[in-house]
């Protein structure tokens, strides 16, 4: 039977939970340490703000206009520090997250192919691993494309943050104050947003393909995006079916998520709170777990597609046995048409 691309990358991220470890480990350190580090700095950031007895006498009239009016107060001159704040600390997560993401990237996608190659060889019955051309491999720094490639996936990040603002800024032209018509604005901010979420979308993960053929064949940052883009042309069949049925299984797993998730809400009113918040951390860190698994999932897939020999010899079919054919002789007496032959005898 052809060999699936899509089911050997399931059966590789079950079969070698190492795989998902290895994601799971630089992935949730990043994260653990955006968040600590978000949080560290709003506390300071809250630490710093100076709050005057009219405002602490404003927020406990607990009044809409005159709370709005405290918090203004409070934040008067200290959101542009706030801001420069936050967005040093994004430039140095985006540091950290390029660095873990290249060392990342490169474990998996090596341990990946080391596991192909030995499948295909043992498909193949053979004594030893497949061997890679080495003549074809380059000699650039693996560490050095990714970072490159990361750097352009954050931009284009960036750039979508930035292009959607521009829709949000576009749309509103419809909606003046003197004629407001937020039904309109809303009818053209969708579909620009749309669009720049989906030429966003497409090239991160173009950018994110290309950091397989960095690993694989040592390429810089141009080299790996040709390959990556012929990769798309010569095989979109099995690089599509990858793609949609762990998209379709990452879709569900959310839906089921966001689901079990609003169980502990609707218990809010007789759990205790800390409980409450308790399960959701614990649904949302399982339904993490299992955004990583299926993206190891896809991973390995893409590289079984690069790595599956062109022609791997298949076990000849069983020969066909001819069914028996019914002969008559002739010469045998109880087939004889002469009557009372034995008789006679």
């Amino acid at each position: 039977m052809p060999i699936s691309p899509t089911s050997e990358g399931f059966r590789a991220a079950f079969r070698r939970p190492a795989f998902t470890l290895g994601e799971i480990t630089w992935r949730w350190v990043v994260g653990a340490t955006a968040t600590a580090l978000f949080f560290f700095g709003l506390f300071e950031f809250l630490g710093t703000l100076p709050v005057t007895d009219i405002d602490v006498f404003l927020l406990r009239t607990r009044q809409p206009y005159l709370v709005a009016q405290a918090i203004a107060h409070i934040f008067r001159g200290s959101l542009s520090r706030g801001v420069i704040s936050l967005m040093t600390a994004a430039l140095l997560m985006s540091v950290l997250w390029m660095i873990a993401a290249s060392l990342g990237r490169i474990a998996t996608v090596n341990a990946m192919m080391e596991y192909f190659r030995v499948s295909f060889a043992a498909m193949a019955a053979s004594s030893k691993p497949i061997e890679h051309d080495l003549a074809s491999v380059s000699t650039n720094s693996p560490f050095l494309s990714l970072l490159r490639l990361n750097f352009l996936r954050i931009a284009v990040g960036v750039a979508g943050i930035v292009g959607i603002l521009g829709a949000a800024i576009l749309a509103g032209f419809a909606s003046p104050d003197k004629h407001p018509r937020p039904g309109l604005a809303f009818l053209l901010f969708v579909p620009m947003a749309g669009l720049v979420w989906f030429a966003g979308s497409s090239l991160n993960w173009v950018l994110s393909l290309a950091g397989m053929f960095a690993v694989r064949d040592r390429e810089d940052a141009v080299g790996a995006i040709t390959s990556a883009v012929a990769l798309c042309r010569e095989r979109m069949g099995a690089v599509a079916a990858v793609s949609t049925w762990t998209g379709l299984a990452h879709l569900v797993a959310f839906f089921g998520a966001s689901s079990v998730v609003a169980m502990p809400l609707g218990l809010s009113g007789v759990l205790p709170w800390r409980l409450v918040v308790l399960g959701m951390l614990v649904i949302t860190l399982a339904y993490f777990v299992i955004a990583d698994w299926l993206y190891t999932a896809r991973l390995a897939g893409y590289v079984c597609i690069v790595e599956m020999p062109e022609e791997l010899p298949m076990p000849l079919p069983p020969p066909v046995v001819p069914p028996p054919t019914a002969t008559i002789d002739r010469d045998e007496l109880i087939l004889s048409d002469v009557p009372n032959a034995f008789g006679e005898a």
